[in-house]
């Protein structure tokens, strides 16, 4: 499973994923996964993924043939890379959308954070993308990291790299699919 956090503060932003995977009730940790990283990177973008683990290998196949990193700087640039991620994940990489006949799109099944100099985004699995403000968590322990953020984000002592981390730890202690170690990068948020 997973847990994933982004968080912009003070012209800082972070980006924090945790590096367990489970098989069924089976514990995949860091220690005996050489390939845990959850979080990778296209461009000037780093992009935490959810969802099964060959979701990870898609997106590092798929980025890796394009000719140019896409743009992934606003809502609406980051949807139309997804909409063409979603047309090559059942054409390439044989994606099943199907997940429930009343929904009114096809879901790509996979969830994503987004973090770059341009700020922090997420991705949902219907091919939805919101720019957040202040931070944002998602996956297993998202419940447990999105309350460590809200009562932590406005301490002078944490900055947002600080506050990443701290969300996937709390996430870690509470929720039995997050585990240790994790992953985090930072950035400078660019000047708009």
């Amino acid at each position: 499973m997973t847990t994933l956090a982004v968080v912009k503060k003070k012209g800082q932003i972070a980006i924090a994923a945790d590096t367990l995977t489970k098989w069924g009730t089976t514990k995949e940790s860091a220690t005996y996964i050489a390939n845990h990283e959850k979080i990778i990177r296209v461009g000037d973008s780093h992009i935490a993924i959810t969802g099964t683990t060959t979701f990870n290998l898609i997106l590092r196949d798929y980025f890796a043939s394009l000719e140019a990193p896409p743009r992934l700087d606003s809502v609406q640039t980051i949807f139309r890379t997804w909409q063409e991620l979603h047309a090559a994940m059942k054409e390439r990489y044989f994606l099943n959308p199907a997940e429930d006949k009343e929904d009114d799109l096809e879901s790509s099944r996979i969830h994503v954070l987004i973090a770059n100099p341009h700020g922090i985004f997420g991705v949902g699995a219907h091919r939805t993308v919101q720019e957040f403000s202040r931070f944002y968590a998602y996956g297993a322990g998202s419940e447990y990291a999105m309350g460590a953020l809200w009562a932590s984000y406005d301490n002078p002592k944490l900055d947002a790299h600080a506050l990443a981390r701290l969300a996937i730890e709390c996430a870690i202690e509470f929720d039995d699919s997050t585990g240790a170690p994790i992953t985090s990068y930072v950035l400078k948020e660019a000047r708009r």
